[in-house]
């Protein structure tokens, strides 16, 4: 089945869970509850894509354990280790107008407000102190904080985001 529209990263299934084909997968977004309502998503990996219904899902301390209806046991599990879980972006909820998701930065060329080019935001991290954004620059990564201290501006239609880094965070 063709996709309509851009897919969204959600999650990486990390391992197995119990025999019978659950498998475990780190949220991108711990919080999110769109597994509670998508049926069906995308498994993806090493430029192979695969559409799979879903069976049950549910959240499991932090992460989430879920049953596709095609895998049938652990011995098949195994075989999804590794593999992203994205969804339509058509899927998400609507945001508020000047809100954002975080999978819409990557790409994004990143500024300091003395119009200093630092990088571009090659993808988000998800960390126990907050998501960060990681920014390749001409010669090294940055990790820049999403906080609203830090970020200053999004702008996505000219692909821009505009930082006001403390001191010293560009030298770590």
């Amino acid at each position: 089945m063709a996709v309509s529209g851009p897919l969204v990263p959600l999650a990486e299934i990390t391992t197995t869970h119990g025999l019978d084909g659950w498998l475990k997968a780190r949220l991108y977004n711990p919080e999110t509850t769109l597994f509670s309502r998508l049926e069906r998503v995308y498994l993806a990996k090493n430029q192979t894509q695969v559409e799979r219904e879903i069976e049950a899902s549910k959240p499991y301390k932090g992460q989430l354990l879920i049953k596709f209806r095609e895998i049938a046991g652990i011995d098949e599990a195994r075989n999804w280790i590794g593999w992203t879980i994205s969804a339509p972006e058509a899927a998400l909820p609507v945001l508020a107008q000047g809100e954002y998701y975080n999978y819409q930065a990557v790409g994004l060329e990143v500024f300091d407000l003395e119009g200093n080019h630092i990088g571009t935001v090659a993808r988000t991290w998800s960390t126990a102190g907050g998501e960060l954004y990681v920014v390749q620059g001409a010669d090294r990564e940055y990790l820049i904080p999403a906080v609203k201290d830090i970020i200053e501006k999004i702008d996505l239609a000219e692909g821009k985001m505009i930082i006001n880094p403390p001191e010293g965070l560009l030298d770590l």
